[in-house]
């Protein structure tokens, strides 16, 4: 157990039987009465994010949260294998864990996963990642004036919008945070 004055950034905490991710920590310490702590907390399961004020005297549960580096291998149906990077162990990962994140998954893709005592508890997927367009429609020379987009298919099986002098079998960098396009590679 760990004091609310001893909360940081990045640490991991435990409660109501989920764990946080502390992204934001602002320790206040007002003229008249007691200090606290402003914290913004991220559900590393569901990923919504909360806001919680904890007095200097409360206690927090403190989770070590290990980060292993891995490789994206197979998938079989609804459970998707990692590879340690490592130990060269091949890890289970459910798609719940993965959440949208498996929309981006190609072979061999390093990601993170976030490992405590009770096993997998949550996935770090890399900022961006580079796919090749496999279906869209064909841009219209001529056609950008307006800015306008097109769906595009991509070889992971996501979908994003592109911009419409985008063709097949381009490379585009996605963000894999707001699931949009950045740029053509």
């Amino acid at each position: 157990m760990l004091s609310a004055t001893d909360i940081r950034n990045g640490m991991a905490i435990r409660e109501d039987r989920e764990i946080y991710l502390v992204t934001e920590c602002q320790h206040v310490k007002p003229g008249k009465g007691t200090a606290f702590a402003r914290v913004r907390l991220k559900n590393i399961r569901s990923g919504s994010v909360v806001e919680r004020t904890y007095k200097s005297a409360e206690k927090v549960d403190d989770v070590r949260v290990e980060r292993r580096e891995v490789q994206y291998q197979y998938s079989d149906g609804a459970t998707y294998f990692m590879m340690d990077l490592e130990s060269y162990e091949q890890i289970p990962v459910t798609e719940s864990l993965l959440g949208d994140g498996r929309l981006f998954l190609k072979d061999s893709l390093t990601l993170n996963l976030l490992m405590t005592e009770e096993g997998v508890v949550g996935v770090e997927m890399p900022n961006f990642v580079v796919l090749t367009v496999v279906e869209t429609d064909p841009g219209v020379r001529g056609d950008t004036a307006t800015g306008g987009t097109k769906p595009a298919a991509l070889e992971s099986g996501a979908t994003v919008q592109v911009p419409l002098f985008v063709n097949t079998r381009d490379v585009l960098k996605v963000d894999t945070r707001t699931k949009t396009y950045v740029e053509r590679v």
